[in-house]
């Protein structure tokens, strides 16, 4: 089980330090928690990672569920053991993939709507192409092999103890940002029906998991509200903060200081799939304890490198002739060894060696740049 405690608060927002503590060590709060999909940091091993100052991974119950199968993870261990990583791991439920599959898959939209077509919309009694919602759960078709796949509370619940990670989460619906009212209205009525028995779940289970309880309603304030006030009173150890978050970035800010107004504070509060650069000074300040984003390592696959005056793109032919480290002021491997011409050849060549720099860089940047937001809050 988890414990969280709130070491110091910000005099200027809403920002807290914290230390979360588990049985496999703890975890400096705020903090990103790098995507580990598949059991794995693409292109870096476990090791690799805890250098570059991760403390906590989130790996994926729904695609660990289609291979290698949450039996072949219990059997080698848990997942702690099958992937050597000694800190603490969470899970998240497969409700996100109930978007990215369905609606989010048929429209081409992501969490936050950042154009509109007009001609998406989703309404009440509305499927996707791919997908059937229930009021039990949701038929999926495997990616894989076109098996048909059931989830729900139960099975969620199933797979994450068998995978054994710190933390999971209760199973949800991820609604679209092109649904309208009453179809979200609806779909949170199943997301706080799943969650509770996700909760009588956890309380017979002999695992020692902590179960966070997921906040949705999309982008409206009523639903909003409700939803964290009815995850508050079933009484979870702590918070997912999910869904879509509306057409632009101001929308989610003030969509967290919906939620976060009507949650204990005393408990820890995670916002699932959001940590963009820019992002991250906001959502702490909104009082944000934790975030998982995939934005370091997809980016880096790409050729895109943070540095402290934005980003780079190494596979620009001009960084041939760049004799400089990414960042002078970064002190990675990368940067200490590495300069950008290296890195560009290594790109424009499509050597496999190139993402690995540039994803332990990135990673070490993100981690480096919330290390300092954690001090600035000590100072303030």
């Amino acid at each position: 089980m988890i414990e969280f405690k709130i070491i110091k608060k910000s005099k200027k927002s809403k920002a807290r330090l914290g230390i979360l503590k588990t049985n496999n060590g703890f975890v400096e709060t705020p903090c990103l928690v790098p995507v580990a999909t598949q059991a794995v940091i693409k292109t870096l091993d476990s090791g690799e990672v805890k250098e570059t100052k991760s403390q906590i991974l989130i790996a994926n119950t729904f695609h660990l569920h289609l291979r290698p199968g949450e039996d072949f993870i219990e059997k080698s261990g848990g997942l702690h053991k099958f992937m050597s990583w000694p800190a603490p791991l969470m899970t998240d439920s497969g409700g996100f993939q109930v978007f990215s599959l369905g609606f989010g898959r048929d429209h081409g939209v992501g969490k936050i709507l950042k154009k509109r077509s007009g001609n998406e919309k989703v309404s009440l009694g509305q499927q996707p192409k791919l997908l059937k919602i229930t009021s039990d759960g949701v038929f999926f078709r495997s990616f894989i092999d076109g098996k048909k796949i059931f989830l729900g509370p139960k099975e969620s619940m199933g797979i994450q103890e068998k995978i054994g990670a710190n933390i999971v989460f209760a199973f949800d619906e991820c609604t679209s940002p092109v649904a309208d009212y009453q179809y979200t209205k609806k779909s949170l009525e199943r997301t706080h029906r799943w969650a509770k028995e996700c909760f009588e779940l956890k309380s017979i289970s002999k695992k020692n998991q902590s179960l966070f309880g997921v906040i949705q309603g999309g982008r409206f304030k009523k639903l909003r509200i409700e939803s964290a006030q009815y995850m508050a009173g079933l009484g979870f150890p702590g918070f997912g903060i999910g869904g879509e978050f509306g057409d632009n970035k101001g929308k989610m800010t003030e969509m967290l200081r919906w939620v976060i107004k009507n949650l204990p504070e005393e408990k820890p509060r995670h916002l699932l799939g959001v940590g963009y650069l820019k992002d991250i000074p906001e959502i702490i300040k909104q009082g944000v304890d934790l975030f998982d984003c995939n934005v370091p390592t997809h980016y880096a696959r790409r050729g895109i490198a943070f540095i402290g005056s934005g980003k780079i793109n190494l596979k620009d032919k001009r960084f041939l002739k760049d004799k400089e480290p990414l960042d002078k002021k970064c002190f990675c491997f990368v940067c200490q060894n590495y300069k950008k011409n290296y890195i560009s050849h290594l790109f424009r060549a499509k050597e496999i060696t190139a993402l690995k720099l540039l994803s332990f860089h990135n990673l070490y940047f993100f981690n480096s740049f919330i290390e300092k937001i954690r001090n600035k809050i000590k100072e303030e």
